[in-house]
């Protein structure tokens, strides 16, 4: 049986935090994308840094969702606050 990270929120669609280790991923994922906003202007080449802008931010986010929708129990949907 695997221990889930995330729960489902009671409205709308998507997850929130119930464990540490959830916690964790959602600290140490806002962390990676100020680090990413913050080194951004000190790349001097404008092309390079707005690659390195929308990538950066890209893949963190899209790395977290992937993790976050895995390790939710019963998955991502919307709810409307009534229990489904």
């Amino acid at each position: 049986m695997p221990r889930y990270w995330f729960r489902q929120k009671t409205f709308g669609y998507g997850a929130t935090p119930n464990t540490w280790q959830g916690w964790l991923l959602t600290i140490a994922s806002l962390a990676l994308l100020f680090a990413v906003v913050l080194l951004g202007p000190a790349i001097r080449d404008n092309a390079l840094r707005v690659l390195w802008m929308v990538l950066g931010i890209a893949i963190t986010l899209g790395v977290y969702t992937f993790i976050a929708w895995r390790k939710t129990e019963g998955g991502w949907q919307w709810r409307s606050g009534s229990d489904d």
